[in-house]
């Protein structure tokens, strides 16, 4: 929905990215691979970080967070089945990336991050980036925004041992959620949709996330 200057000299990188880890391991959505494409990955990380940056693995980004690999990222965004209507919410902003990635494909996003150091670089970032149908707030991600609600789609990009109730409680009917659940060591997606019949699981296998803080997450 917004578009960066064609002068770009990780183009290439980046569409190797999309083609060695992407559609090579059945990412197959076009908005997707798209959005992939385009966003400029590498800054969102340090400088010192930049020509690591669409490597196939997760990096830091301070505060004892990361950016999540880029599989993940693709992986998660396809199971929301975003068509370019929806209203989505992000529970854990961290560096910006996946809610530029997926401003790419809603003409509204909400993020909520605990650090507020992340927030407001992740804002300096977004603004630069002419991303303006992107929300942050800082505060507990485990309570959604209530203000905002309800979200036809909601992605939590950090781990907890169940599904927080607030979100469940904000999803939209016929709307998805895609969470990491399970203990500090194994984890699973869970892609949730809300249906008139009740919620909807499909566990779509095994992850590694940072753990999710808040009221209904891990304290620390």
């Amino acid at each position: 929905m917004n578009q960066k200057s064609s002068a770009d000299p990780m183009a290439a990188a980046r569409e190797r990215m999309v083609q060695t880890q992407l559609v090579a391991r059945g990412i197959s959505d076009p908005k997707v691979l798209y959005a992939m494409q385009k966003v400029p990955r590498h800054l969102f990380v340090e400088e010192a970080l930049q020509n690591q940056a669409y490597g196939d693995f997760p990096l830091p980004i301070g505060e004892q967070q990361t950016i999540s690999q880029p599989y993940i990222v693709a992986f998660m965004t396809e199971a929301l089945q975003l068509t370019g209507v929806e209203k989505v919410l992000e529970i854990g902003t961290g560096c910006g990336y996946q809610a530029a990635i997926l401003a790419e494909l809603a003409p509204e996003v909400y993020s909520i991050e605990r650090v507020y150091s992340l927030v407001s670089r992740a804002r300096r970032i977004l603004e630069s980036l002419r991303y303006f149908n992107v929300k942050i707030k800082v505060g507990d991600g485990t309570l959604g925004w209530p203000e905002e609600a309800p979200f036809d789609a909601i992605i939590v990009t950090a781990a907890a041992p169940g599904i927080p109730k607030p979100l469940l409680d904000q999803l939209a009917m016929g709307g998805r959620l895609i969470i990491p659940v399970g203990d500090r060591q194994i984890q699973s997606l869970d892609l949730v949709r809300k249906t008139p019949k009740g919620l909807q699981h499909d566990y779509r296998g095994g992850c590694r996330f940072v753990k999710l803080i808040g009221n209904y997450g891990w304290q620390k």
